[in-house]
């Protein structure tokens, strides 16, 4: 019997590009279509929101700013086209219907892409949308292209405005294996170095290790840390709807994401059961937690303390390096992916995985008020 209809009556299409509850983001649009953008639905109204509220963390995530990023020029430049009108204080605010986000693409090159329509690129989603839909643009890879993001890092700086009390900072502690000295790490040098890197002899390192793969047309993977400050407790919910399931879903979402870690993540499997615990003291405001180990969360819910993930991105499967695949007709050939491509997406991935961050915790937090008050 043929369950699909059924299926298809029940949950409706079986293509997935919404996320979240209760503020719920819709991406659409392709690495190579004329435009790609977000909707983002359960905004609560009277929120400034302007294009000036959501740019500047479009322009970090942006193509094209060093050598150490793809060199795709595009302006990424996003324009609010519903969910906003302009008060009597002259300020355009949320109403709390749908926001509209659309960022145009302005520098696609889709002749780059001519040899891929022939061949699967191995480490990409050629083979696999293949399998599953029968066809797939292969110009930059469609949906599957890391283009998408940009329309998350916009609904994410909509995500922050209800989380005015969260701090979020993320920021690459290793790229190529080579990490940061967590002793020589400090937040204010975020912003001096293309990598996103706390640790300047780290970034200088980096530098080196990126020129290199990117001249020898290779490529490095990276891991991406992110803290939220000023989560409070109670954000989030026994057993399905667990903040830290929601965290991890929403990291592992980003494309070229491989593993998250929460808290102490794969460590607290090598650590006995004292160390691993977070002790209790006393406190002016609640307790003091002693430890931070399960990153800010337990039993799925915010403790108070900082909520701290990790994210491992692979090396870009977009390489000049010849590697053996198959074309479409199964015969065994070999591809280099031309075009331009990020040496480590990781770099860029970093304002993603903050933008995750935000609407997770974005929506936990309407979550909790609708559920506690």
């Amino acid at each position: 019997m043929d369950l699909a209809p059924q299926l298809r009556h029940r949950f409706g299409p079986m293509s997935w590009n919404t996320f979240g509850r209760v503020l719920r983001m819709t991406t659409w649009g392709e690495s190579h279509g004329p435009a790609l953008g977000a909707v983002v639905d359960g905004c609560p109204p009277g929120l400034a929101l302007s294009e000036a509220e959501i740019q500047p963390w479009l322009d970090a995530r942006r193509p094209g700013t060093s050598r150490f990023t793809t060199q795709r020029r595009e302006p990424d430049a996003v324009r609010v086209l519903s969910g906003t009108f302009e008060g009597q204080d002259g300020i355009q605010r949320t109403t709390g219907t749908p926001i509209s986000l659309m960022i145009e693409n302005v520098d696609q090159r889709s002749k780059d892409y001519s040899e891929v329509a022939k061949a699967y690129r191995p480490g990409h989603a050629d083979y696999a949308y293949d399998a599953k839909y029968g066809f797939r643009d292969y110009r930059g890879g469609g949906r599957s292209s890391a283009r998408e993001t940009a329309a998350r890092v916009a609904a994410g700086a909509v995500a922050r405005l209800v989380i005015p009390e969260v701090r979020i900072d993320a920021y690459v502690v290793e790229i190529g294996g080579d990490a940061i000295d967590r002793a020589n790490a400090d937040l204010a040098e975020i912003g001096n170095n293309p990598f996103w890197c706390p640790d300047a002899e780290a970034a200088k390192r980096w530098a080196t290790l990126v020129d290199e793969a990117r001249k020898a047309g290779s490529s490095l993977g990276a891991v991406v840390e992110c803290v939220a400050h000023g989560v409070p407790a109670g954000w989030g919910a026994p057993v399905y709807a667990k903040l830290d399931a929601d965290l991890a879903g929403a990291m592992m979402g980003i494309n070229a994401v491989k593993a998250v870690e929460i808290g102490d993540g794969f460590e607290a499997a090598r650590l006995t059961g004292e160390q691993n615990a977070d002790p209790m003291r006393p406190g002016d405001d609640g307790p003091r937690f002693e430890a931070n180990h399960a990153g800010g969360i337990a039993g799925g819910i915010s403790t108070g303390q900082p909520v701290v993930c990790r994210v491992a991105f692979k090396p870009t499967s977009s390489i000049l390096s010849a590697v053996e695949t198959i074309d479409k007709d199964g015969n065994a050939t070999e591809i280099r992916t031309k075009g331009r491509h990020d040496p480590c997406v990781g770099i860029r991935g970093t304002p993603v995985v903050a933008a995750m961050m935000a609407l997770v915790l974005a929506d936990h937090k309407l979550l909790d008020r609708a559920q506690c008050g």
